[in-house]
């Protein structure tokens, strides 16, 4: 997928459309306790309370239930810049993508 490099979109800041130069935002590993797995670990035992089986021990293999293996395709972020304030933003793109470049607009 080909994006240019710079792109006239609304900025938050300067409350406008402005250009803003388009860069890839780097993706960051996340922290092993986050909300969602701090509430898993306590259900599956580590801070066990009351009776009755809490998921820990009724489950077969992993590769019997879960689906294993990383997409091919990666949905990738964009950082846009705005040329007047110099604030940047955090956008998403829609869809999935093998290969994506950022070129200039010919």
């Amino acid at each position: 997928m080909k994006i240019p490099k710079t792109k006239k979109t609304f900025c938050r800041h300067c409350k406008t459309q402005t250009l803003h130069t388009v860069a890839l935002a780097k993706k960051r590993e996340r922290g092993t306790l986050k909300k969602g797995s701090i509430a898993r670990l306590s259900k599956r035992g580590s801070a066990k309370k009351g009776f009755g089986n809490h998921g820990k021990y009724s489950r077969k293999a992993l590769s019997g239930w879960k689906r294993m293996g990383a997409k091919s395709s990666k949905k990738s972020d964009f950082r846009l810049k705005c040329s007047i304030c110099n604030k940047t933003q955090v956008k998403s793109s829609k869809g999935r993508t093998k290969k994506l470049s950022i070129e200039d607009k010919n």
